[in-house]
């Protein structure tokens, strides 16, 4: 608790949720939005593609050109998340729902990261059948992200309410 209440005491913390500056919490709350609307939308185009939902004959393999613009949003969302976290601290630290949300949103990076290399590598995908490891990703991806959202509006309604 102790922990969680410097980093709220710190100026950059008591700036994010004080001030009345458009730039400090409404802007990193729309750039975090932005960014993940960015990074899970790249993803869940490209799963929904290897889970048979594309039309057919157009090629997959060019949606690896998404992951670079996918992994700026994410470093987007990875300051702004810290950001946010850093002005309620003490609430954010103590709710559950948050460390879901990170639990999922790990593994689901994790998960990207695997597929960027495995895409491209798939000799046979436009030509072919995706294979079975490939929709198994693709369905785990979806799975996961669509839990971290979940858990990341949980945050503003259970246990510990920022702000309150």
């Amino acid at each position: 608790m102790e922990f969680f209440l410097k980093i709220e005491e710190l100026g950059y913390s008591t700036f994010v949720r004080e001030s009345g500056s458009l730039w400090a919490f409404p802007m990193y709350l729309f750039m975090h939005t932005l960014g993940m609307a960015t990074m899970v939308g790249g993803a869940m185009m490209i799963n929904f593609a290897l889970l048979g939902l594309w039309p057919k004959g157009v090629p997959i393999k060019p949606l690896a050109k998404l992951f670079p613009m996918m992994w700026v949003a994410f470093f987007v969302n990875l300051f702004t998340g810290v950001s946010i976290f850093m002005k309620d601290a003490n609430s954010y630290g103590r709710n559950f729902d948050f460390y879901l949300k990170l639990v999922f949103v790990v593994i689901a990076i994790w998960l990207m990261r695997h597929m960027q290399k495995a895409l491209p590598a798939s000799a046979e995908l436009d030509n072919g059948p995706v294979p079975a490891s490939l929709r198994t990703q693709a369905l785990a991806s979806t799975v996961l992200w669509f839990l971290a959202i979940v858990a990341g509006r949980l945050i503003a309604y259970v246990g510990p309410v920022p702000g309150l």
